[in-house]
């Protein structure tokens, strides 16, 4: 089932995959213990518990502390303050997609909130660009959605060394959310270039995660097996990209020095 939106998108599809728990093996030695978010926006209407503590699981088995952020709890201030809270590594689970206005695509990223739209917040930033409203169908609810200018200009602080994975539709179609994100701080930036459907994204990316977390892959080397193992998006045909280039050969522990 394809879902789109009016500002944005193709949005993420919602069947949910059985996937397995896995005991972790002992994790790399870190200077310090880092920190890791998953940001789950689609919780309170598309969750999987199972997920959660799959890539949580595998984010402590290799040495993380893992915080976990739901629904409502994705809003715009969340996502402002967000490079403030030091994590080196970050899963958005969140819809995405491109701009579309009077039916013509705009080469613009946007990542949805899961906060109600209200005409009276936000001015600012609604005004110079960097936030929009958002749906992801004719008969849902409009949201806040913020793109690759609040991320260079309204965030505080920098994501210092933070490897991103996107989860949504669209995450990587263009760059340009991509390159905020290292501007920004960022070490590395994951994402698919399409449509994906959910069942499909959730079972990629824990894949994904283990191939980083439990065998302590480099990006490329994770990348490359796991197109292989679970294949592009199989109604869409979607892709996991990864930017920059250079980052290809480095491990998480090389990325979140």
């Amino acid at each position: 089932m394809k879902c789109c939106s009016h500002i944005a998108l193709v949005a993420l599809t919602v069947a949910l995959p059985g996937l397995a728990l896995f005991s972790g093996c002992s994790p790399p030695e870190l200077e310090h213990r880092p920190m890791a978010a998953f940001i789950d926006q689609l919780h309170s209407v598309q969750p999987n518990p199972v997920l959660i503590n799959r890539t949580t699981a595998a984010l402590e088995a290799y040495g993380f502390e893992v915080d976990v952020y739901q629904s409502d709890e994705v809003n715009v201030d969340f996502y402002k303050k967000l490079p403030s809270y030091e994590y080196k590594l970050l899963i958005f689970r969140v819809h995405s997609g491109l701009l579309i206005k009077e039916e013509k695509i705009y080469k613009s990223t946007w990542l949805f909130t899961g906060e109600p739209y209200n005409r009276m917040k936000h001015l600012d930033e609604r005004l110079n660009g960097r936030i929009v409203k958002a749906r992801t169908a004719e008969d849902n609810p409009w949201v806040f959605a913020v793109g690759a200018e609040f991320v260079n200009r309204s965030t505080e602080g920098r994501f210092d060394g933070a490897l991103i994975i996107m989860m949504g539709c669209y995450c990587f179609h263009i760059d340009d959310l991509a390159q905020a994100f290292i501007e920004r701080g960022a070490s590395a930036y994951m994402g698919w270039n399409g449509n994906v459907g959910l069942a499909y994204v959730d079972e990629a990316t824990a894949n994904l995660v283990d191939k980083l977390c439990i065998e302590d892959m480099t990006l490329a080397q994770a990348v490359d097996k796991t197109m292989a193992e679970i294949g592009p998006d199989p109604h869409w045909s979607a892709y996991l990209k990864y930017y920059p280039a250079k980052s290809r050969d480095k491990t998480i522990k090389e990325l979140i020095r």
